[in-house]
């Protein structure tokens, strides 16, 4: 069963920096699309950046700029340099790997992990 645990969440003061990290187990073969997504109270989940298998990245327009994604050394992990946060940048942050296999596809989610960016 495969498994991403997101980890680096928590407060900071705004314009500060967060490095949130994702790690997953039990998978027998390399991710095609690997990402962060956010949600805000009240609002739906969005996209924040993507990296693909050639590592070609995708950034939200409030992104650009400010976050960094990155694939790690160790297979299927990811992670995202957060600088210059802002208040609006308060979310719940969930790590999502993606793809297809001859089998179908796949599409799996991290539990979350919380950044809150004071004003």
């Amino acid at each position: 069963q495969v498994q991403l645990v997101e980890s680096g969440g928590g407060l900071v003061q705004a314009g500060g920096s967060l490095r949130l990290s994702c790690a997953a187990s039990g998978s027998t073969f390399r991710f095609n699309t690997m990402g962060w997504y956010r949600q805000a109270p009240g609002k739906q989940r969005e996209l924040v950046a993507s990296i693909s298998r050639s590592d070609s990245t995708n950034y939200a327009d409030s992104a650009k700029g400010r976050f960094t994604i990155s694939r790690g050394n160790v297979v299927n992990t990811v992670y995202l340099q957060m600088n210059s946060l802002k208040p609006e940048d308060t979310a719940v942050y969930y790590c999502n790997a993606k793809g297809f296999l001859p089998g179908g596809g796949y599409d799996y989610w991290g539990q979350g992990t919380q950044v809150t960016v004071s004003s």
